[in-house]
């Protein structure tokens, strides 16, 4: 297989000097011919003269405030112009080989649009990776979840997971996008800001006619949490504004009905279930988060009737027919195995 010479790997740095110390030179090592560009979102801390002074090959876009990760990585890529983008992480560790099995599958079939590799945790990469793990799903409600990771539970990596398969959503973490595609759909949705970006964007690929793939034979480490952590109600509230948002862009019309009832009432459950565990903080920021989905609906209307969703559950790979919350909570399965998702999927070949 050629060198990966049409590819560009963006790293969106944003104060992130201590990650681009400690992972930026395996990029670099592993990099295979691509392009290596840190996008600095504006950092305040020494990572600019850090990437200057020590990583000086290393293409540097220094964009003029902090973005966020959404518009940040629209600002970058409007700026590059290779064939193929890796979205990556700065607190991601690559491996030796990663990117070519991934680039190889968006050459072999002009379908796919976007792929990501296996991530497992950095900190003990015998698990998986909170944040795309071994390929990313959805419920019927639009629920998040993956190959490896429902909710918080987490899997041991036996390589039970190592096959390619096309998915509902591949990672923000590590995401090879074809450029074409992202032009296409106009990036990441600026209003998302952070958190469930990624699906939101992939949703739209398939939408549009595009595949989104996930490949094992790929692997890389990712630290996770390194903007915020899981408790903090900041990112409470973008999951469940962004949760509202996802939902509404993209579901079919004869499913949006019923799937954003069921969602409201859910996500009040949540709300509740933060108040009796004394985490106020998170309760408000649940029912901010429907005040800001609310207050902007007319928004997300527009950008309804942009995205044209007309794939029904039944009809996009990597979406389980049932509910996650119920499976979970309620019937007790912690591994994804036990949700009996479609062989079919689950044995999908590369393409030749």
């Amino acid at each position: 297989m050629k060198p990966c010479a049409d590819v560009a790997i963006v790293i969106l740095n944003w104060n992130g000097a201590n990650f681009l110390r400690r992972f930026l030179p395996g990029v670099i090592d592993h990099a295979d011919g691509a392009r290596v560009i840190v996008a600095d979102n504006a950092s305040t801390d020494d990572s600019v003269e850090l990437l200057a002074r020590d990583f000086p090959l290393v293409e540097l876009l220094l964009l003029d405030r902090n973005f966020g990760f959404c518009e940040g990585y629209n600002q970058a890529l409007a700026q590059v112009d290779s064939d193929f983008v890796v979205l990556l992480n700065s607190d991601v560790e690559v491996t030796l080989g990663w990117l070519r099995p991934l680039r190889g599958l968006l050459e072999a079939s002009p379908r796919i649009a976007a792929v990501q590799p296996k991530i497992l945790a950095q900190a003990d990469p015998t698990y998986f990776e909170y944040a795309g793990a071994g390929g990313g799903y959805l419920d019927r409600l639009a629920y998040p979840f993956c190959r490896g990771r429902l909710f918080d539970t987490l899997e041991k990596d036996h390589g039970q997971y190592d096959d390619p398969r096309p998915v509902a959503w591949a990672s923000g973490a590590c995401l090879l996008v074809r450029r074409s595609a992202w032009q296409e759909l106009g990036g990441l949705e600026p209003a998302f800001f952070a958190h469930m970006e990624e699906i939101d964007f992939c949703w739209r690929l398939w939408n549009a006619g595009h595949e989104v793939w996930y490949h094992g034979s790929s692997a890389v480490y990712h630290v996770g949490g390194g903007t915020l952590p899981k408790s903090n109600p900041r990112k409470t509230y973008l999951n469940f504004r962004n949760g509202l948002a996802l939902l509404y862009k993209n579901a079919a019309p004869g499913e949006l009905f019923g799937a954003m009832l069921q969602r409201l009432l859910l996500d009040g459950v949540a709300g509740l279930r933060f108040l009796a565990s004394g985490q106020g903080g998170n309760f408000m920021a649940v029912l901010r988060a429907h005040f800001s989905f609310y207050k902007k609906l007319s928004y997300w209307r527009n950008k309804r009737r942009a995205a044209r969703p007309h794939l029904l559950v039944k009809d996009r790979p990597g979406v389980y027919a049932g509910s996650l919350v119920w499976a979970y909570f309620a019937q007790g399965k912690k591994k994804f195995s036990q949700l009996g998702i479609s062989a079919v999927a689950r044995n999908a070949k590369l393409p030749v």
